[in-house]
């Protein structure tokens, strides 16, 4: 069995309220950014290196505390492979997205629609997780 390992974020913009960056890949589903992590380069480098080629955005702050490790398994030309993906949780003020090749679409929405939109479960635990670790530490409330 083949193991892959890639790094993510959830991505979030605040105005009144957050809104959640989700994007629509080419095979059909709606996920978070993310990317398979490269020779000698750290987690939040594959994460900054991610964001930007599938999205454009260079504005991205990572929220400190937030860390989320989901494995699954697929399969690809007939083999089984083990998949470790690692999301962070980066604020930006960047709505402009640029989407990459890699996908058909993207959308900003909040909670409860992103949760209604993304595809897998795992991929809604790790946002039920982002947005409640948000509500602990304040994010969630209007800003102004």
């Amino acid at each position: 069995m083949l193991n892959e390992k890639s790094c993510g974020a959830v991505v979030y913009t605040r105005n009144v309220d957050i809104h959640y960056l989700l994007l629509h890949y080419e095979a059909g589903h709606w996920d978070f950014v993310k990317g398979n992590v490269e020779p000698n380069e750290t987690e939040k480098e594959t994460v900054i290196r991610e964001l930007k080629e599938e999205t454009g955005i260079t504005d991205a702050k990572f929220i400190e505390g937030f860390k989320q490790k989901i494995t699954y398994f697929y399969r690809r030309q007939g083999n089984t492979i083990h998949k470790e993906v690692t999301f962070f949780l980066i604020e930006t003020r960047t709505r402009q997205v640029t989407i990459s090749f890699e996908h058909i679409g993207y959308e900003w929405l909040n909670y409860t629609q992103a949760m209604e939109k993304l595809t897998f479960k795992n991929a809604k635990t790790v946002l039920q997780n982002a947005h409640e670790f948000l509500k602990q530490h304040g994010a969630t409330q209007p800003t102004g």
